[in-house]
């Protein structure tokens, strides 16, 4: 697995941590791969019975790595497949997932945030989804799950206008269930994941499959913003605003 992903269990609790604080923990293929597959083996595993996945001070994750992200608009693979199997595995997970989120949550480090059951904030955490901005689309099924969450007018503001999102706004809107000082963010998700741990297992399991609706709908969702994702990303538009991204960053 890769070295910015760290895996750890603790009983009946798997913690997923990304830790790439020097690029404010933006996403790899090699780091999407990496979650899929413990995601994937934490399934297999009953003994598990909750995942936690979280990031660092200041950082839950910036999103996806721009520089892959422009590699790939120039490359007739689209989308980087790594990516789309980690939105997969979120999809088909059937174990309750709980976050942990401190400081930045951009782009997919939001998206992710529907497939989970219990999301911690900090009061640093900020949620931005600047999409339209990059030339590109929401992806996560986001732009199913988000309008029946929080409302279309919300939702567009958020995936589409790519206005951001404070704690104490993430929390009035459902994406956020509890809002804690930064440095109690960890031991809060490990709270939780604790109570639900705790709970009767197959019972949880049903409950949790019945709320969230049919898995089929969410990944064909999936599927179908993945192929505009790849189009748009060999866009005019999408090109010149990587250029623009980093070019402001050098």
């Amino acid at each position: 697995m890769s070295g910015h992903i760290i895996v750890a269990d603790d009983g009946p609790i798997r913690s997923l941590r990304i830790n790439r604080p020097e690029k404010k923990n933006a996403l790899t293929a090699e780091m999407y791969s990496a979650l899929a597959a413990a995601i994937d083996d934490a399934n297999k595993n009953p003994a598990l019975r909750c995942i936690v996945i979280g990031g660092v001070a200041g950082a839950f994750t910036a999103g996806n790595d721009i520089e892959e992200f422009r590699r790939a608009a120039t490359d007739s693979g689209g989308l980087p497949r790594p990516s789309q199997v980690f939105l997969l595995a979120l999809a088909r997970n059937a174990k309750p997932l709980v976050a942990a989120v401190q400081g930045v949550a951009v782009g997919i480090g939001t998206t992710m945030l529907l497939h989970c059951d219990h999301v911690v904030a900090g009061t640093d955490a900020r949620f931005a989804t600047p999409f339209a901005r990059l030339g590109i689309l929401p992806e996560a099924a986001s732009s199913m799950i988000a309008p029946r969450l929080m409302g279309h007018t919300r939702a567009f503001a958020l995936l589409v206008m790519g206005r951001s999102l404070d704690a104490a706004e993430a929390k009035a809107c459902g994406l956020a269930n509890t809002v804690v000082a930064p440095g109690d963010v960890d031991a809060e998700a490990a709270k939780v994941a604790a109570e639900i741990a705790a709970l009767p297992p197959d019972s949880v399991a049903i409950a949790r499959r019945l709320m969230r609706g049919s898995v089929d709908e969410i990944v064909a969702r999936i599927e179908e913003e993945a192929r505009y994702f790849r189009e748009r990303l060999a866009s005019p538009e999408a090109h010149a605003a990587f250029e623009a991204f980093l070019n402001r960053k050098r």
